[in-house]
């Protein structure tokens, strides 16, 4: 798996990005500081902030204000993380134990909430109605894609237009708000403004389409969680939905008990009907159809720089992760 690596054009920035976090952290409740510690320094590839300041870099802001909403949109991506753990009742997450599985599910949903709180204190001091308004509804549509998920676990009948859905609100949003900061931020038009949300939303989707592949194509070190969670969890990605319309009946049959049960140890039967149908194949090929959707917008809406090409890099990373 191809990991994505921090850009070397924004290095200095990622510096002040996490010298902000760390500041953010600081609790006079050595609970919070302990725990959002442990996972903000769990190894994260720091992939949304970097789009908030390539982006921005790309439109020629001058500021600084990029590096706060960079910080931002990394404390309610780990407010999430902490939150989708306890949900999801994960153990494991990029290699290292769970915050959940190391202190306790209130101790998570607690300092999820005190992260959350504190990306809104951040986010206001950058003193931008427009991206505060945003950034509000983003973190809106986030919570709603989280409540859509939980509603479809363990349902076999989940279609593709429903998992896309919720694809699109629970990480395409988030990527979105990343792409739109540095667009407004440089003042530039509603058009470019509404181009770069689309392209973050397309970028999400393709991320975390791979992402959902993963689950049932990686190795547990590679992928930094234990195998099958997904499927433990009783979530109809998008591999599953492909197999369910095009294998046989006994094998459909097969992977609607696994879901509807939660079934881990079906995972070996799993991969293989997955393998067999193609059903990996077309996931990881409407993720390259995404991106390549992705960079059409980045190609037609940020002028030629060195950033530009980074952010093209970026997307490219993004969905080879299972080559």
């Amino acid at each position: 798996m191809t990991h994505i690596p921090l850009n070397t054009l924004i290095t200095d920035r990622l510096t002040a990005v996490d010298s902000l976090i760390n500041q953010q952290l600081n609790s006079t409740i050595p609970l919070i500081a302990e725990l959002s510690e442990h996972l903000i320094h769990s190894g994260g590839k720091r992939l949304r902030p970097q789009l908030v300041l390539l982006c921005a870099q790309a439109f020629g802001y001058l500021g600084e204000h990029d590096i706060t909403l960079a910080a931002v949109i990394e404390l309610v991506h780990t407010s999430t993380l902490l939150h989708d753990d306890v949900v999801d009742n994960s153990s494991l997450r990029r290699g290292k134990a769970t915050a959940n599985a190391i202190w306790d599910n209130a101790a998570s949903v607690l300092v999820g909430d005190f992260l959350y709180s504190r990306s809104f204190q951040l986010m206001v001091s950058a003193n931008n109605l427009p991206i505060l308004k945003m950034l509000a509804d983003a973190t809106n549509s986030i919570s709603e894609g989280e409540v859509l998920q939980l509603l479809s676990r363990h349902n076999p009948d989940t279609t593709e237009s429903a998992y896309l859905d919720i694809l699109r609100y629970k990480t395409g949003t988030l990527f979105a708000a990343a792409a739109q900061i540095g667009a407004i931020l440089a003042e530039q038009s509603f058009d470019t403004i509404q181009a770069m949300r689309h392209f973050g939303e397309t970028l999400g989707i393709a991320f975390q389409l791979i992402d959902d592949a993963l689950d049932y194509c990686a190795d547990a070190d590679t992928l930094g969680k234990s195998l099958g969670d997904d499927l433990a969890e009783g979530k109809t990605t998008l591999p599953l939905i492909y197999a369910l319309q095009h294998a046989s009946v006994a094998q459909c049959q097969t992977i609607r008990t696994a879901l509807l049960e939660g079934d881990r140890t079906a995972l070996p039967l799993l991969i293989d009907i997955i393998n067999t149908c193609g059903a990996l194949n077309y996931t990881t090929q409407l993720a390259e159809d995404y991106a390549l959707q992705a960079q059409t917008l980045l190609l037609a809406h940020i002028p030629a720089s060195a950033y530009r090409d980074a952010i093209d890099a970026l997307i490219t990373l993004a969905v080879k992760r299972v080559r």
